[in-house]
């Protein structure tokens, strides 16, 4: 456990009732897996309505206005009321400061920083400016004609996820950027190792952790591959920054290396970091130590040791429309292949177990049955066993209308499918079915 927080009675209502908003972004999605398995937490999203992966990755989710749109504060505090929210957690930077400005309006807690952090950390100039003699901060230039030499790096002074943040190799490309934009910050190019540091605060105890993690390969600003480093300057850093600004909670800043190796700051953030899901993994879950520190819990850390890394790529998630009161599965290269049980198969059987319904093994299988179940631990898994003859169809053996099949071979499921008229699927179909929504 990361935390130490009172026992709770398993039995009670959870005591955070949790909306995450916009609940579609990267660190939306984080936050929601951090808190699923936490008994306490409640899980609840909100986002602007647009294509989103929110509701696919939540149980409850509801479209409101985004905050730059008339109405979102009376929205978000119908959201509220409706569902019984006792905290929000931004997901979005402009969301977070959004939030911040409006806390005292809010029936729910916002869980971040104080809001004159809140400010400073959502412009890149206001945080080198509170932070240049503390840490080490980019060389910038107030206008085009400044610029000694290239290339130069051009990014806005408000952005994340290296939106419209690019190198300029020229005074051309760079006066270009610059009518794009005006409100585009330059800087001195640094082309050496980036790093973000995952950092936790308690408002009484100060800094708690701080977990520099290099990031190695990313895509639109995310991490797709980091890993932990061990780094005594960042480190270092990280207490200076949190001496000079004022954090409750989960926060991150991110720096790079110039040409010759020195470390110069990026950006300072109130929030979790988008990977920050390997420091989870690590044991330090900083949306739920987020949720105890706004709620003054007294909290433990206890993070593993050991050289950890993540890489991650694109997750599917479906919607569908099948609908079906009975599975009826075959054993031998589908719900054993190999040798072994077939996990996500078995996941969704268990899915379907936990919403009543019923399991039928439909199979040829040559030894003792019954046998085979046991020694994989799968003797009671099924409400009924059907044992077939090598000859005999499956479909003569499928009576209920309202179900699926599941079998590794083509010829079984379009027999199947003809005879009774019923969807079928094979593994490679499983994750159409699986429904991990957090709630």
């Amino acid at each position: 456990m990361t935390t130490s927080p009172p026992a709770a009675d398993a039995s009670a209502e959870p005591r955070f009732r949790v909306l995450v908003f916009p609940g579609g972004t990267e660190l939306g999605l984080e936050i929601g897996r951090a808190l699923a398995g936490a008994k306490e937490v409640a899980l609840f999203s909100a986002g602007a309505d647009v294509s989103s992966h929110a509701e696919l990755a939540f149980v409850r989710h509801r479209a409101i206005p985004s905050v730059t749109d008339p109405g979102w504060l009376a929205a978000l505090a119908k959201v509220v009321e409706a569902w019984s929210i006792t905290h929000v957690c931004p997901a979005h930077d402009d969301v977070l400061l959004a939030l911040a400005r409006n806390s005292d309006k809010s029936p729910a807690r916002v869980v971040t920083s104080p809001l004159a952090t809140c400010e400073i950390c959502r412009s890149k100039s206001s945080t080198y400016a509170h932070l240049r003699d503390v840490v080490a901060v980019p060389q910038t230039y107030a206008a085009a004609d400044d610029v000694p030499a290239f290339p130069v790096f051009v990014k806005p002074d408000r952005g994340q996820g290296s939106q419209h943040a690019r190198r300029i190799d020229s005074r051309a490309a760079l006066d270009v950027a610059l009518t794009e934009s005006p409100e585009r910050l330059i800087s001195e190019f640094l082309p050496g190792a980036e790093y973000t540091v995952d950092c936790f605060s308690d408002r009484e105890r100060g800094l708690l952790y701080a977990g520099p993690r290099e990031r190695i390969r990313t895509r639109a600003g995310i991490a797709m591959h980091t890993t932990f480093v061990d780094d005594a300057e960042l480190q270092a850093w990280a207490a200076r920054i949190a001496k000079r600004l004022t954090f409750h909670g989960a926060w991150f800043f991110q720096a790079k290396r110039n040409a010759a190796g020195a470390l110069k700051l990026l950006e300072v953030a109130p929030r979790p970091a988008g990977a920050s899901s390997l420091t989870r993994a690590r044991g330090v879950n900083l949306p739920l130590l987020s949720l105890y520190e706004a709620e003054r819990v007294p909290v433990s850390l206890l993070p593993n040791a050991g050289n950890l890394q993540l890489d991650r790529s694109l997750s599917n998630r479906y919607r569908h429309d099948f609908e079906y009161d009975t599975v009826y599965v075959d054993l031998d290269d589908t719900l054993l292949f190999r040798g072994a049980v077939h996990l996500p198969l078995v996941a969704f059987l268990y899915q379907c177990l936990n919403r009543g319904i019923r399991l039928i093994l439909l199979t040829r299988h040559r030894a003792a049955i019954a046998d085979t179940l046991a020694k994989h631990r799968l003797q009671s898994l099924f409400d009924e066993v059907i044992p077939l003859p090598r000859d005999a169809r499956k479909s003569g053996l499928i009576t209920v209308k309202g179900a699926i099949f599941i079998d590794d071979s083509f010829a079984e499921r379009r027999e199947v499918a003809e005879a009774c008229g019923i969807p079928t699927f094979d593994l490679s179909m499983l994750e159409l079915l699986l429904d991990d929504r957090a709630s």
